[in-house]
């Protein structure tokens, strides 16, 4: 029987969260079901808002509907949007685990006036809600950014393609940041990674210290999704 995974233990091989954007979502619940039979440890949503990322994708209906059907997954949901604050209550009732926003849209990285307020107010209104709360770096920002936060949130997600699609090519440049943060974390920290990650790409971002690989098209665009699976998970981490 699944039980809800604690992503504040470190694990001993990398966490497989499975982006159900590349689902098919005419049986969704179906493939949801599949990969975490075939070994996926948590679920990956994207949602995006059209603003700051070029896609509009799934909402707190869809949400609704995987807690629904899968009461002991572990639900990331990742908020590529301009306003994360406005929806947190609204994800939290709607069974999310983690919520995490990007520090671009905070004032934060903007000055007064960011739609996507402050960072640390945020953090703790997740907390407050019972989530787990994450911090995302696009490719064209340091991760030394997310610093002043590493003690507080739970995720620090470091986006290897650009937000908006699935499908894109991993940006190898951005290992960088994860080696960093792999360094300066806590135990209690997943290093996350979202776009391109495949079995090729998994070595080289488990051994810069990633424990946390978000998966999509090459899951759910191969004719094996299980020994896609596999090879995540068994990517070696830094002893």
């Amino acid at each position: 029987m699944l039980r809800m995974l604690d992503i504040t233990k470190k694990p001993v091989r990398p966490l497989v969260a499975v982006s159900i954007l590349s689902a098919d979502f005419g049986k969704m619940a179906e493939d949801c079901e599949t990969v975490l039979g075939m070994g996926a440890d948590l679920l990956h949503l994207d949602v995006m808002d059209g603003h700051f990322a070029p896609n509009l994708t799934m909402g707190v209906d869809m949400i609704k509907g995987v807690r629904r059907h899968l009461p002991e997954v572990c639900l990331d949901v990742h908020m590529m949007v301009e306003k994360p604050g406005d929806y947190v209550e609204a994800y939290a009732k709607a069974g999310a685990n983690n919520y995490s926003f990007h520090w671009e849209v905070t004032t934060n990285a903007q000055g007064s006036g960011a739609p996507g307020g402050d960072a640390n107010e945020m953090i703790s209104r997740i907390h407050d809600l019972g989530m787990t709360a994450g911090m995302v770096v696009n490719p064209g920002t340091e991760a030394r950014v997310l610093e002043p936060f590493l003690d507080r949130i739970n995720v620090a997600l470091v986006m290897s393609v650009w937000p908006g699609f699935s499908g894109q090519k991993f940006m190898p440049e951005v290992l960088e940041k994860v080696k960093w943060l792999h360094e300066v974390s806590g135990d209690h920290v997943r290093i996350e990674m979202d776009g391109g990650i495949g079995p090729v790409t998994s070595v080289d971002a488990a051994a810069a210290g990633c424990d946390m690989m978000v998966s999509a098209s090459a899951i759910f665009g191969s004719d094996d999704w299980a020994g896609v699976i596999k090879a995540l998970h068994d990517s070696p981490l830094p002893r």
